[in-house]
């Protein structure tokens, strides 16, 4: 992948989306639609982005029974995403029969831990250990199930990638040096989260928040 960089394209106004992804195509390598985008616009609004010509990254996070999450997979088939996620705490069959009913050039990979999660959300959801126990835990669950690969925070892709060493690694949450953090605990730039062996760069707000888009895109991408 020669630009690791997806931006999140989690905006509700869809014509505002395209213009977003329009201006940038040639400085990221992909875009990321998440539940936002999905809800309010559906096949047709993931249809549309992907005119503009770029790999689609369906972040819908699914998490449910098995058989109801393989057949969210089958329903968007037509749709072709290159990435799609579920949550790694839906567990081992969950994981397997997602991945058994996803496209053939769809890659799977499992949300282990929220960027806006810390030790003590974890503690009060009843989950034992550092953020960084739980994220090795549900690291090796993905592997061992057979799909692709994880979505973590740039904290802990090092040692997912030591633990996992042809695995996908999706990292966001990202910040460049000097932006505002927002809502994101576990935060790192992209050349460190690039180095420690991220293989997906997941970055929203510091670009399609930016006075200039193009050049907070471009930034980014030439300290890769």
């Amino acid at each position: 992948m020669s630009n690791p960089v997806y931006l999140a394209l989690d905006l509700p106004n869809l014509e505002a989306a395209k213009t977003m992804a329009a201006k940038v195509k040639g400085h990221v390598g992909g875009l990321k639609l998440g539940l936002e985008f999905f809800c309010a616009h559906g096949s047709h609004g993931v249809h549309e982005i992907a005119q503009i010509g770029l790999p689609i990254f369906l972040d819908l996070k699914l998490h449910d029974i098995p058989n109801t999450v393989a057949g969210a997979m089958q329903a968007i088939h037509v749709l072709e995403p290159a990435i799609v996620t579920v949550h790694a705490s839906g567990g081992r069959a969950m994981l397997e029969d997602a991945k058994a009913a996803a496209g053939e050039h769809t890659k799977v990979v499992a949300v282990t831990m929220l960027t806006s999660l810390d030790e003590r959300d974890l503690q009060r959801t009843g989950i034992s250990g550092t953020p960084h126990d739980q994220v090795m835990r549900l690291t090796e669950l993905a592997h061992d199930s057979g799909i692709d690969g994880i979505v973590c925070s740039g904290q802990e892709v090092a040692s997912a990638h030591q633990q996992w060493k042809d695995g996908f690694f999706v990292v966001p949450g990202l910040r460049p040096a000097g932006s505002a953090v927002g809502d994101q605990k576990r935060v790192v730039t992209p050349r460190q989260a690039r180095d420690d062996g991220a293989s997906v760069l997941v970055i929203g707000r510091p670009i399609s928040r930016a006075a200039d888009p193009v050049q907070a895109a471009r930034d980014i991408e030439e300290t890769l």
